[in-house]
């Protein structure tokens, strides 16, 4: 399943009537059985409803990492969002 940008922020968690998604290299995850985890609240509701490569990648939670934009990114951390990305 592909969403734009515009569209999987739609499934952020905020809906309890719509499922939570993470995208990770445009590839969207349905996240919904960790609703504890991706919704509202939860330690990783900042990557709900986006795509959150570059901060799983560096494995980080800021703001301004929560994008899909890989440049820059070392092959440990392309790694890294590799594994995310398998399991």
């Amino acid at each position: 399943m592909e969403l734009t940008a515009e569209e999987l922020i739609q499934y952020n968690g905020t809906d309890p009537s719509k499922p939570i998604y993470v995208a990770v290299k445009g590839r969207v995850f349905d996240v919904s059985n960790g609703k504890s985890f991706y919704g509202p609240g939860g330690p990783y509701a900042m990557f709900a409803g986006k795509d959150a490569s570059r901060a799983l990648a560096k494995m980080t939670k800021n703001e301004e990492d929560i994008t899909a934009d890989l440049q820059g990114l070392s092959d440990k951390e392309i790694g890294v969002l590799t594994d995310w990305e398998n399991n």
